[in-house]
């Protein structure tokens, strides 16, 4: 890979992992809900779990797809009723005095796992090894994975502060309400865009 491939790959890892996408709109919900602490094994799991995506596409896997179509389609369709399943979990989380009861903030297996039913995610692991995996050497495909990892980490934790800052002003029940409908309405509207 080129140092200017490099330099592009870079851009295209913090524009892709900075968005509004369903990661980041459930890590805010998690910071003004849980905090940071608690919030911490979700986003490793995200970062680590895309990372290992993003290697599993590049050595073949999304010919899988391209080979049997209705596994894509199998794929969008449970993508589509777990991300309206976590909308409904979003609208309902309890206050943090509550959380221990009512909620609990994404494991770090969890947040892994949700990556393969993620399309943003998919989308952002195709791209980036259609673009910059030219020759599909294991080392080429190592560096792009870790390259997002390494970008998707700082901008995943700009989502999580910024739901822990809020978490001040969400100190009553109907603030922190309608903060928790307002994010799973943008997390079905993330998926409208995506799909």
């Amino acid at each position: 890979m080129t140092f200017e491939a490099f330099i592009a790959l870079i851009g295209f890892a913090i524009a892709t992992s900075i968005t509004p996408g369903p990661n980041n709109l459930m890590l805010m919900a998690s910071g003004a809900n849980f905090g940071f602490r608690r919030t911490l094994p979700h986003m490793l799991g995200i970062s680590l779990g895309h990372m290992f995506m993003v290697v599993l596409v590049g050595l073949g896997l999304s010919q899988l797809f391209e080979r049997f179509p209705v596994l894509h389609t199998a794929m969008q369709v449970a993508s589509i009723a777990y991300l309206l399943y976590l909308a409904w979990k979003i609208a309902n989380a309890a206050p943090p005095a509550e959380g221990h009861q009512k909620g609990k903030p994404f494991t770090f297996l969890q947040a892994a796992a949700f990556q393969w039913v993620n399309p943003k995610a998919w989308f952002m692991a195709i791209s980036a090894v259609s673009v910059y995996v030219p020759d599909k050497t294991f080392a080429v495909i190592f560096l792009v994975a870790a390259t997002f990892a390494c970008t998707n980490f700082p901008s995943i934790f700009v989502w999580t502060a910024l739901g822990v800052q809020l978490r001040r002003f969400l100190t009553s029940r109907t603030r922190l309400r309608a903060f928790n409908w307002t994010m799973a309405a943008l997390l079905m509207l993330s998926l409208v865009l995506i799909f």
